[in-house]
């Protein structure tokens, strides 16, 4: 089977948003492709290099999240980055011949100085960023890289690392390609795109009263100052949410009803609730019985990357005899 490769940066709790995603588009993976499936927890420290207390914590919650969700461990390879020294050497041996121009051209890195004015981000580490993902991805030798089509830049300059490496050393690389996945889009309860940055998340941790709590003074259109007021629905962040999480008759009776008037939000936020709790229902019954059992967690990362580091070993025999080393 081809090998998929994907991973999630331990920065912070997993929202909705990665559930529609990532996580169930992995879940669904793990029957057709070999799929490596990791935490990022090194990848935390390019921004949260301070305090790496909570990226411990955020990488138990990941776990958590990735087994709630519906991952497999017989299915599918769970690991943990920091587990496998091999990403560390491959990067090492990327970072030098990688071009500093690369790094700087890299769509985030300038974004993401700009977004995050809270810390120091002009370390190396920070910079250096896409090379430790490009280490990630060549050294299981993925074939593809599950992305939306805004991320294919990110996946580009793993790409061109591998080539020149190749050219330099000969051809042990292979070029991952991207295996382009349609993100439904999942609006924040202000409007915006889903983010723990933003503040404006429903995560997968949150209690059945503050998902009620978030979806009840979610936005909605403007337009609609009172009830008597008709709607527009592709200008509601609610009626996004229900076409990720609601029926098409559901959907159907939001249009009318928001269109003529004949609904209100809050009989619209009722039903969107009713959906989103039932989807989290099963999520939260895995995950209190993953968080009793601390000792089964630290088995499927222990045993996970166990399995990641023997396919990390190959790779780094492979890198090593290109490169005429012991």
């Amino acid at each position: 089977m081809k090998r998929i490769l994907s991973g999630v940066q331990a920065s912070g709790r997993l929202h909705l948003g990665n559930l529609v995603g990532a996580l169930q588009n992995w879940v669904r993976l793990q029957d057709s492709y070999s799929c490596y499936y990791f935490v990022a927890d090194w990848h935390a420290l390019t921004s949260g290099y301070e305090n790496p207390r909570a990226i411990n914590q955020s990488t138990i919650d990941l776990l958590v999240n990735f087994l709630a969700a519906g991952l497999d461990p017989e299915k599918c390879t769970i690991f943990v980055q920091s587990m496998v020294p091999e990403h560390a050497e491959l990067h090492l041996i990327l970072s030098m011949i990688t071009p500093l121009g690369w790094l700087e051209r890299v769509p985030t890195y300038k974004e993401k100085k700009e977004e995050i004015t809270d810390r120091d981000l002009s370390t190396y580490g920070f910079l250096g960023y896409p090379v430790l993902q490009s280490a990630d991805i060549l050294l299981y030798r993925a074939n593809l890289v599950p992305v939306g089509a805004d991320q294919l830049p990110h996946l580009e300059i793993t790409r061109e690392i591998a080539r020149r490496f190749n050219h330099f050393y000969g051809e042990v690389l292979p070029e991952p390609e991207a295996l382009l996945t349609q993100y439904p889009k999942v609006p924040g309860v202000d409007g915006r795109k889903m983010s723990k940055s933003y503040g404006n998340a429903v995560y997968l941790s949150d209690s059945p009263q503050e998902v009620q709590q978030k979806i009840r003074t979610m936005m909605t259109d403007p337009a609609r100052k009172l009830r008597t007021d008709p709607g527009n629905p592709e200008l509601c962040p609610v009626y996004h949410l229900h076409k990720v999480f609601s029926a098409s008759d559901e959907q159907d009776w939001v249009v009318k009803g928001c269109l003529s008037a004949g609904i209100g939000c809050i009989d619209c936020k009722k039903v969107l609730i009713k959906n989103v709790l039932a989807v989290l229902g099963p999520i939260w019954e895995k995950r209190r019985a993953l968080m009793e059992n601390p000792a089964y967690l630290r088995e499927i990362a222990v045993e996970g990357s166990r399995k990641a580091g023997a396919s990390a070993k190959e790779t780094m025999g492979m890198v090593k005899e290109a490169l005429s080393w012991f």
